[in-house]
């Protein structure tokens, strides 16, 4: 049954659903809208890691309502630049979870990576991994 009306909605609605339920059976989560702001966070640290040609490349392989999420507040003159750093790119993550102390920022990353890894090709995910300074490509050696 439809919801939208629109095959295109309910099926990004669909995949978006399955990506938050999968964060939050790594993550051993039963907060959705923490699973979100896993997601969210995380997918925005990447782009801001990413150079602008790599970080379209990506986003052309999230489902529709997750492209809206990750250009949300994009501003490409800050990708690939700056502090490269792993804690950089932790950073907002960890600011995101900033009231419970017991989730760490590497971990929520290296899950929502995982995740990723489930749904995107591996040729991209290769590609992303590769893209990404090596402490940052470091966090998700085992993802």
């Amino acid at each position: 049954m439809s919801t939208s009306g629109l095959r295109q909605f309910d099926e990004t609605l669909h995949l978006t659903n399955t990506w938050l339920k999968d964060i939050m059976t790594e993550l051993g989560w039963s907060d959705r809208s923490a699973a979100y702001r896993a997601l969210r966070t995380s997918l925005h640290s990447l782009r801001d890691h990413l150079s602008v040609d790599d970080g379209a490349h990506l986003a052309a392989q999230l489902p529709m309502m997750l492209k809206g999420v990750y250009y949300d507040g994009w501003k490409p003159a800050h990708c690939g630049g700056g502090d490269r750093s792993a804690e950089a790119f932790l950073k907002p993550i960890g600011e995101a979870f900033d009231a419970d102390p017991r989730i760490e920022a590497k971990t929520v990353a290296q899950s929502v990576f995982k995740v990723m890894s489930d749904h995107i090709t591996e040729g991209e995910i290769n590609h992303v991994r590769h893209a990404l300074p090596k402490p940052i490509r470091e966090i998700f050696a085992d993802a």
